[in-house]
């Protein structure tokens, strides 16, 4: 077997590249197989739709808020994924036997079962561009409304995530439009996560050309997984589908049908680095 060379890194591109904070969701759900290895074939030839339990494949939505700091200074980003958990089809006798549980909680130290990006919605025009160029990512302009868990608000651990539709415009500038595509949310509160030390999580893409290649990304402490297979918690997760005649809305509405209730749910969020302490008065003398 001859060795492959590694992709390319164009300018002004660094690889890896690092995040300077990061807030994180998944939500994930067990689904017809069948539908799920249709779209897969269209977008990874070269991958196979990993099964769970009862023969059932898993897809997820992703969103993420993270910080990078560069040269020039800082920047946000936000953006959401629609994944298939799948992997490298010459690599399947490489892979242990798990139960969805199991998988989420980051039993699979070979890290082949991955995410095949089926649709990227991104709200920032470089880290598209990254995506494409670097990863393959299938990544395109949007825009989000969101409410999440915060030091800097108030108590709970709800998620909502609005995602609309962008273009970018002129001087690569990010130009918001009105009309909605989906709605996310994940109502946590009161529930209990288990620690899963699922990363690095590989990113799977594939080329114009073809390829496939992937793209490990470390996160430097475990992830909360949310288990909420029990019939209890099937009213904690909720997905609104907007735009169910755009690419994106398709693909959500073939795999995940009206009603489909959540496996389970994993959140990440950085550590505060500093606080900005609440202010107290000083005593002053007299005023002349």
């Amino acid at each position: 077997m001859t060795s492959l060379p590694l992709p390319p890194v164009p300018e002004p591109f660094r690889l890896p590249f690092h995040y300077g904070a990061l807030h994180q969701i998944g939500v994930d759900w067990l689904v017809d197989p069948r539908p799920v290895r249709q779209l897969l074939a269209k977008h990874h030839p070269d991958l196979t739709a990993a099964t769970f339990d009862d023969g059932r494949a898993l897809v997820s939505l992703d969103y993420q808020l993270y910080f990078a700091q560069y040269a020039f200074g800082g920047g946000v980003t936000q953006e959401i994924e629609f994944n298939v958990i799948a992997f490298p089809t010459g690599e399947a006798d490489r892979l242990p036997r798990l139960s969805y549980a199991q998988y989420a909680q980051g039993w699979d130290q070979t890290k082949l079962l991955g995410i095949a990006r089926l649709h990227v919605v991104c709200d920032n025009p470089f880290a598209i561009r990254a995506g494409r160029e670097l990863y393959a990512e299938p990544k395109y302009p949007g825009w989000f409304e969101v409410g999440l868990p915060s030091l800097n608000g108030p108590e709970g651990a709800t998620w909502t995530v609005r995602c609309k539709a962008a273009e970018v415009g002129p001087d690569d500038a990010l130009e918001r439009g009105q009309a909605p595509l989906l709605d996310l949310t994940a109502r946590l509160d009161g529930l209990t996560s288990v620690a899963a030390n699922s990363a690095p999580v590989t990113g799977y893409g594939t080329d114009r050309e073809g390829r496939l290649l992937a793209g490990p990304m470390n996160v430097y402490q475990p992830y909360g997984w949310y288990d909420l297979a029990a019939p209890e918690h099937s009213g904690r997760t909720r997905l609104v589908v907007h735009a169910p005649d755009g690419d994106l809305g398709r693909d959500l509405r073939a795999l995940l049908p009206d009603g489909t209730p959540a496996a389970g749910a994993w959140t990440f969020q950085s550590p505060p680095v500093a606080a900005h302490n609440r202010p107290y008065y000083l005593p002053t003398g007299p005023r002349v």
